[in-house]
């Protein structure tokens, strides 16, 4: 028999039933309930794809891929681990630095401070932090001989400090002889305020940078730095780049990569992305159920019509052919207007978000403890595809049993009831 025959009757069938308005209701409940998992399942998924791309390019485009530093003393001939950097296939760039770490204070109290010595020409390199403050404060931080200082935004709100102003830091006395032990032996350094860089989350609140060598003077380092800072052409990869640099070297070196400081970002992300797929797939696949409902009904209401084609030499297969049709044809529609809504969403999240925070006068994001303060949106057709083909086949699988039943029918009872 021509298979576009039982398509064309199972259209029939479909298009029949709608005159039943139970029938009618329990396929809108189901192709409504499709549509709405497969829209936000990709909402979603485009969602989590955001928060990864952003995490990518702000947290890790500031935040070292890689790092060596000293084991309690500064790294020597860092010029030669530079270059060595360059012939490991995947370091992509290498950046000296040098850290200080001491207490500042602020209204009401002090509060610990790391900042980063850094040097612009290097430091571009391995970070794109540049893109994250004015274009002056970057260039201040070229003045090597100066004590110019860059916060983060937060940072400057909670020490209550502005462009211009004087930030005063206590650090140990380096100078002072390390036999002789003493009581608040420490020094102040003080700096200007140059720059303000805005980038959200912790590193607003717990960062700053500063000329490398004015780093270096107040810690008498001379040519001597902290560590490098190692940026990979693949962040996954940067574990094992950091390690292999590393492992080459003939001094102690401690060895770090983004994973320890950064990774339960990226944990989270993933494992919300688990828990929502599951969740939404689940509700996709209740939805299907109600596809039974609908076809074991139908069967029952197509009896008569299934024992004639049956008496006329239709095959059974033709008559399971007919009602998986009927059935997938849910699936199909609600597949069809629910990607069309959720890619729409999707496209437009970012902005969507931004209207109902100006209209309920909320923020649904806070940069104080998220690493962003917007919501992001990446979509991804591959995404759409797996969601799209996930739905078809659990709407098709729905509709196996009823379809099963309906070849199964006996011709003679049916017709006698009629």
């Amino acid at each position: 028999m021509n298979p576009f025959l039982s398509i064309w009757v199972g259209w029939r069938f479909y298009m029949a039933r709608q005159s039943n308005s139970l029938i009618s209701f329990i396929s809108f409940a189901s192709t409504a309930g499709i549509a709405l998992g497969v829209a936000v399942l990709i909402v979603v998924l485009s969602a989590m794809n955001g928060f990864e791309s952003e995490l990518e390019n702000r947290m890790l485009g500031v935040v070292s891929h890689g790092e060596l530093s000293g084991v309690n003393q500064p790294v020597n001939n860092w010029p030669a681990i530079v270059e060595d950097a360059k012939k490991v296939p995947g370091i992509v760039a290498s950046a000296p630095f040098i850290r200080l770490q001491g207490l500042v204070q602020k209204p009401g109290g002090f509060q610990g401070l790391t900042i980063l010595g850094v040097d612009t020409q290097y430091e571009q390199k391995v970070s794109n932090i540049a893109q994250f403050m004015p274009a002056e404060a970057w260039e201040k931080l070229a003045e090597t001989d100066k004590n110019n200082i860059v916060l983060g935004r937060g940072l400057a709100k909670s020490l209550g400090l502005n462009l211009g102003d004087s930030l005063s830091m206590y650090m140990p006395n380096v100078n002072a002889d390390p036999t002789v032990k003493r009581i608040g032996s420490a020094k102040s350094y003080r700096f200007t305020v140059a720059g303000i860089f805005e980038l959200g989350g912790e590193l607003d609140l717990s960062t700053a940078y500063v000329p490398m060598q004015y780093a270096a003077s107040i810690l008498a380092m001379g040519e001597q730095v902290s560590g490098i800072r190692i940026k990979a052409d693949k962040v996954f990869e940067a574990p094992r780049l950091i390690r292999e640099l590393g492992f080459s070297q003939d001094q102690y070196l401690y060895i770090t990569d983004w994973t320890r400081t950064q990774g339960h970002l990226y944990q989270d992300i993933q494992l919300v992305r688990s828990v929502m797929y599951l969740v939404l797939a689940l509700v996709i696949a209740v939805a299907c159920f109600n596809i039974v409902s609908t076809l074991v009904m139908a069967v029952r209401d197509k009896q008569s019509e299934i024992a004639i084609l049956l008496t006329m030499g239709m095959k059974r297969s033709a008559i399971m052919t007919i009602f998986i049709v009927q059935g997938a044809l849910n699936g199909v529609l609600g597949c069809l207007l629910g990607g069309l809504f959720g890619v729409f969403i999707a496209e437009n999240l970012s902005w969507i978000a931004k209207a109902i925070e100006g209209a309920l006068g909320v923020k649904l994001l806070s940069a104080d403890i998220y690493f962003i303060d917007f919501l992001p949106s990446e979509l991804h057709l591959v995404d759409v595809g797996v969601v799209l083909l996930l739905a078809l086949v659990m709407s098709l699988i729905a509709t196996l049993y009823p379809a099963w039943k309906a070849s199964q029918t006996p011709p003679a009872s049916a017709l006698a009831g009629r």
